[in-house]
């Protein structure tokens, strides 16, 4: 279905003076103009110029962010193929050196806040001290380049220092957050072979204290490369006694370490040296380690945050996030454009469901992100933030992880925060960052993103690699990212990353999302292709179904599947979780079969509605499409899931008794 349509009733912000002559992507154009003569009308000219003119781009972005004065290097692109782009030969970078560039006595560089205290500011001078200390510390333990430090660690500012100090080594960081399991933190860190581990006491959400102490042990136990615990008392006192048993791993106290005798040096590092390790959610196997670089990190955060989301030094930029998800390293970026970067532990519907708004109002945040979910279940409490808090300051929001509900960008627009652009991003932990997002030159619409990110080939392909424009397709990049993994954790051929991203289109990067590219160049994403709902040749978005079936007051929640039978048939149940209080009856069914056919089409109705318990999803909060659709095909439930890596992980069991039972039924 084509759906390449806007109308004025769509529109919910447009692009005024300030955003006009003095984003940072307005000021890059004037730079453009003026030291490479370039000149482009319009976002569409410079984005098309930027995803294909890559070496002429990227060395743009380079000495538009001053990196010229950092490091020189042979070639911008010596090798343009996928995988195995290599970027800026000869140049030497660290992400940690870089994340002082821009540091300023008049404004602090953390700000800190959790469930039952006031913001605790750390300035630019204390935060360099605290890396120096603890990067000596990390030294005198034996780490050095190519070492890995782990952390267990919730969303305080130590582990922002933990990530620099490690960074300033040349050392290589990766960090689970504590609300994952046991098995899953193992089956993630056992990969890395960190030799220190750095650990909280526990974490706080919704309103109670979670001592995660035995559970150190527990991980010390698991991981027989290391050496060292550098506990970090957060909820109680500094530890005197070891968290574990093991005779051979020395445990130090955050709190107690000395004063580094030296000040802060940073390890000379080439572009490509790997920085840290992300990780896939683990629903689908082993979770995949995804090894990225402290120069492809550099320069795609200041392109993605600067010319994209208009991140400047003088904002207040808070992430909603665990430190397990991706947007938690995309908040730490903020860094490198000198912005003061707000921290969050705790839960975003504490004390009620607008929370987060309220952490934004204490710490004057100007930027604020959130998941989709988060603001979706703002507007099903039918409140008015905008009436109750003092939300002066914020000129932008940040959504992503899904798709958001018609409804709920305009819920955004007039209840939340009248007149802030709300910037609808996509991207993914695979490149670090944003691949279709905001841009301050272009008007928002209802329902979508606005455009590819600068320097982001993206596009729309058929299964034949034919591209699409206003038709819904599979999303690629045809050309390289220089934040695109360098490889994977225990990949040594290659074989996994290339199976990963290569398997269907060889040379060119598949995505695993379902979208549209618009001829405006707005972009709609639909959900992950492999989920994707293909009935009667016809391929469907699951977040279509979800936008209709979730706006009933008698639904909390919703999954739907496309399940390929053995026999060629297909089955597409809807689950749906009752509103408290609500049956799931004969007459809601109807009402829900009716809309959907109404809104979307025939093909769009449900074999059965089912009633559940809850949906499980990721512990960043995407729904368990793809694993649900295995076990209803047979899989079982230790094949699609780790242990530790969902919520309410008892409904996988579910789904394996229903597919037994749907199985003999056939």
């Amino acid at each position: 279905m084509n759906t390449d349509t806007n109308t004025d009733t769509d529109l919910l912000w447009s692009p005024g003076r300030r955003e006009t002559r003095d984003s940072n992507v307005a000021s890059f154009l004037r730079w453009l103009g003026t030291h490479r003569e370039l000149h482009f009308r319009d976002y569409a000219e410079l984005w098309r110029w930027s995803s294909t003119d890559l070496p002429g781009f990227w060395s743009a972005v380079w000495e538009f962010y001053g990196l010229d004065a950092v490091s020189g290097y042979d070639e911008v692109l010596a090798d343009t193929s996928m995988p195995g782009a290599r970027w800026f030969t000869g140049a030497r970078l660290n992400f940690a050196e870089r994340c002082f560039a821009h540091a300023a006595p008049d404004r602090p560089a953390l700000v800190f806040v959790d469930e039952d205290g006031t913001p605790v500011e750390t300035s630019w001078e204390e935060l360099r001290r605290q890396v120096a200390d603890v990067a000596a510390a990390l030294r005198r333990m034996g780490v050095g380049p190519g070492d890995c430090v782990a952390g267990w660690l919730p969303n305080l500012p130590q582990t922002v220092v933990a990530l620099l100090a490690t960074a300033s080594l040349g050392a290589v960081w990766t960090v689970c957050s504590p609300d994952f399991g046991t098995p899953s933190v193992l089956a993630r860190l056992r990969q890395a072979r960190p030799a220190v581990l750095v650990a909280a006491d526990g974490y706080r959400y919704g309103g109670k204290r979670y001592d995660k102490r035995p559970v150190v042990a527990e991980l010390v136990e698991g991981l027989p490369s290391l050496r060292h615990v550098l506990a970090v008392g957060h909820l109680f006192p500094a530890p005197d006694e070891p968290w574990a048993p093991r005779t051979d791993v020395r445990q130090h106290s955050w709190s107690a370490l000395p004063a580094a005798e030296e000040p802060l040096e940073f390890a000379d590092v080439p572009f490509d040296h790997p920085l840290w390790i992300l990780w896939s959610s683990g629903t689908t196997g082993v979770p995949k380690g995804i090894v990225q670089g402290h120069g492809g990190i550099v320069v795609e955060l200041l392109k993605a945050l600067g010319l994209g989301a208009d991140l400047r030094a003088e904002d207040r930029y808070l992430f909603v996030t665990s430190t397990s998800w991706m947007v938690w390293n995309f908040l730490v970026g903020g860094l490198l454009h000198g912005s003061t970067v707000v921290l969050y532990d705790g839960s975003p519907t504490f004390p009620d469901v607008h929370g987060a708004w309220r952490v934004a109002e204490r710490t004057g945040a100007t930027m604020v992100g959130v998941g989709a979910a988060y603001l979706a279940a703002g507007e099903k409490a039918g409140g008015n933030p905008a009436a109750g808090l003092g939300l002066g300051a914020l000129r932008s929001i940040l959504q992503t992880g899904s798709s958001l509900p018609p409804g709920t960008w305009r819920w955004v627009h007039d209840r939340l925060a009248p007149g802030v652009w709300l910037q609808s991003v996509c991207g993914g932990t695979d490149v670090c960052s944003v691949l279709a997002g905001g841009s301050p030159l272009l008007p928002v619409r209802v329902g979508r993103i606005q455009c590819p990110a600068l320097g982001v080939a993206l596009a729309a392909w058929d299964p034949e690699g034919r591209p699409l424009t206003g038709e819904q397709g599979e999303l690629v990049l045809t050309s390289p990212l220089p934040s695109m993994p360098l490889h994977f954790v225990g990949d040594p051929d290659g074989a996994r990353y290339r199976d990963s991203y290569f398997d269907m289109y060889p040379g060119v990067w598949r995505h695993g999302d379902w979208g549209t590219v618009h001829h405006d160049l707005s972009v709609v994403v639909s959900g992950r292709s492999d989920s994707t709902l293909n009935r009667m040749g016809v391929r469907m978005g699951s977040a279509d179904l979800y936008t209709v079936v979730e706006q009933f007051p008698e639904i909390a929640d919703s999954l739907v599947v496309g399940v390929e039978l053995p026999d060629g048939g297909y089955f597409m149940p809807l689950f749906v979780v009752p509103a408290q209080g609500t049956d799931l009856d004969d007459a809601v069914r109807e009402r829900i079969a009716a809309a959907v056919r109404r809104r979307l089409s025939p093909r769009h109705v449900p074999d059965v509605i089912l009633p559940i318990a809850a949906v499980p999803r990721t512990l960043t909060g995407k729904k368990l499409e793809v694993p649900v659709k295995r076990i209803l095909q047979g899989a079982r439930v230790d094949e699609v899931s780790s242990a530790g890596a969902v919520t309410h992980p008892e409904m996988l069991g579910w789904f394996a008794e229903f597919a037994g039972r749907s199985a003999t039924e056939r």
